[in-house]
């Protein structure tokens, strides 16, 4: 692992090496909250931090929005392995967020789930920062969930977004900044600030470029925003893509090629104001680098997407990817 303040993860390149030698540096402390934790030897090797005497707490989301439950399994193997182990604060509808803490001093901050998919599968990141500041905040968030504080707020100067507290205004604020390039990783597009930001965008001659998922992973619930907001932002001089090497669940902004965001939320209405979510701003310039050159990969491997009428389900047929229905994205 670099001795870096930055190290960045890239799914499925990297797999689970790096998040199994991240786990294993724990010699004191291992905080672990999860939406969705079911990769058997990433669960081992947390068994191994607790059998080793590092001090681990898991919190894991006890539902997904629909109703359905996937770390039922993962609960109870924990529990019997005698790893202290709880379910995620009831204050939020789901907990989405994707982090790791090792003894107080490196957080892991993702958009990939610790399922075996999400190593294989799709494309997605991880950051682990090692700013201090950054890190305290991220425990800070740990101990008011855990503890189902109703009344935390996190200092908003931290350089993390966090929902349902400053994401939004975050994320809008980091796309005003965007002064000649704004690329954009997301599956899905369902927040009209957002959309309304990055509109605004292109028409003060920003070059932005959308890479969407189409409707892969999308409820239909969220078709409507979804495609709407792709075709809208067509109209007003984004280029948008649709992924076609690998399923997209990543969430990137990187705005004039030297600062990026990173993290769980979705461009959701809901990933803003009803969950636990949790991104980072990134500024480390190798860390931006690599950021820029998967996407640019991405993005040559891609093809233009002209999103379908919402309201014509005839049109919505999509056959890039088998019909995955355990990846519907939150």
């Amino acid at each position: 692992m670099s001795s870096s303040r930055l190290h960045l993860i890239v799914q499925p390149d990297d797999g689970t090496a790096p998040v199994l030698d991240f786990i294993r540096q724990a010699q004191k402390s291992l905080l672990i909250k999860q939406f969705t934790f079911t990769q058997p030897e990433v669960m081992q090797a947390v068994v191994e931090r607790k059998n080793a005497g590092v001090a681990v707490r898991v919190m894991l989301n006890p539902k997904r929005s629909g109703g359905d439950r996937a770390n039922d399994a993962t609960f109870e193997f924990f529990q019997n392995e005698g790893v202290t182990i709880q379910w995620a604060s009831p204050k939020f509808y789901v907990t989405h967020e994707k982090s790791i803490v090792v003894d107080g001093r490196a957080a892991l901050i993702a958009t990939f789930n610790l399922c075996e998919k999400y190593f294989t599968l799709t494309r997605d990141y991880g950051v682990i920062v090692e700013d201090p500041v950054k890190v305290a905040q991220v425990m800070e968030g740990f101990e008011a969930d855990w503890a189902h504080r109703e009344d935390w707020k996190p200092s908003p100067d931290s350089g993390l977004l966090w929902s349902n507290s400053n994401s939004r205004e975050a994320m809008s604020r980091f796309i005003d900044s965007a002064k000649h390039t704004l690329e954009i990783q997301h599956p899905k597009f369902v927040d009209a600030t957002i959309l309304d930001r990055i509109a605004e965008a292109a028409h003060r001659g920003v070059t932005v470029r959308v890479l969407c998922g189409g409707k892969h992973g999308i409820s239909d619930w969220d078709i409507l925003d979804t495609f709407s907001s792709l075709r809208l932002m067509r109209r007003s001089g984004v280029k948008v893509h649709k992924q076609k090497n690998l399923r997209l669940h990543a969430k990137l902004l990187i705005a004039d090629h030297g600062h990026a965001i990173v993290g769980s939320m979705n461009i959701d209405r809901s990933a803003f104001d009803l969950r636990r979510e949790l991104g980072a701003r990134v500024q480390d310039p190798k860390v931006v680098a690599r950021l820029l050159e998967v996407f640019e990969r991405d993005w040559d491997s891609s093809h233009r997407y002209d999103a379908p009428d919402p309201l014509d389900p005839s049109l919505h047929h999509e056959t890039d990817f088998p019909h995955d229905a355990d990846l519907v994205h939150e």
